[in-house]
């Protein structure tokens, strides 16, 4: 393939694609096709993903600067970069601090993306659809739920298990649980809160004098 072809091919690619290459991003198309494609609390957004990866864009050209961002620092500079609620003059002054810092901040905050190109990435690049879980709702939020539950419970044992092995802590072989009760306060009676999704809700509706 003669350069010339290849230029035409590399014009014709969307641009997240070409961000993506450019700030040698691999893996995130992949990673944004899976959050926009999950269910419940795992799913992001076309906005979220367009915000999440600018913020990547920013992270990278601060790291290729040389930079060691700190935790929520990309966040945060990314917010006054471009919120709505940031002044003008709050905003010169991070963008200037990032040119000193040996960032294009003209080429950077060009290659902000909008939901509008994310989604034009995923559905042409990627060839990715959403199809929204037409179940009950109910089923639904009870997997939600036990997802929920599932990540408290490794991440519980995990902490334990770290203290058993690098403190004084002391613990035998243990097990962990991790069990969610409602009360409703009208009837005074308590659910496990699976039980309750089960049962289609609370029984006190149906309750008379």
């Amino acid at each position: 393939m003669s350069d010339l072809e290849n230029r035409d091919r590399s014009k014709r690619r969307v641009k997240v694609a070409r961000l993506i290459d450019k700030y040698e991003l691999g893996g995130l198309g992949e990673q944004m096709e899976q959050r926009w494609t999950a269910e419940g609390d795992d799913r992001m957004s076309l906005r979220d993903l367009a915000d999440h990866f600018n913020q990547e864009l920013l992270r990278s050209a601060m790291t290729d600067a040389g930079q060691q961002p700190l935790a929520g620092e990309v966040e945060n500079t990314y917010q006054l970069l471009t919120g709505d609620e940031t002044s003008e003059a709050d905003r010169t002054r991070v963008q200037r601090r990032l040119e000193r810092e040996g960032i294009d901040i003209d080429d950077l905050q060009g290659g902000f993306v909008t939901y509008q190109a994310i989604r034009t990435y995923l559905k042409d690049d990627r060839d990715a659809s959403y199809k929204p879980d037409d179940r009950d709702r109910t089923v639904v939020e009870m997997e939600n739920l036990q997802r929920l539950r599932g990540r408290t419970l490794t991440v519980t044992d995990s902490i334990l298990d770290r203290l058993k092995r690098n403190t004084e802590f002391e613990l035998g072989e243990f097990r962990v649980f991790a069990e969610i009760y409602v009360l409703c306060e009208d009837c005074g009676v308590q659910y496990n809160v699976e039980e309750l999704l089960e049962r289609d809700g609370c029984d006190c509706g149906e309750v008379t004098d």
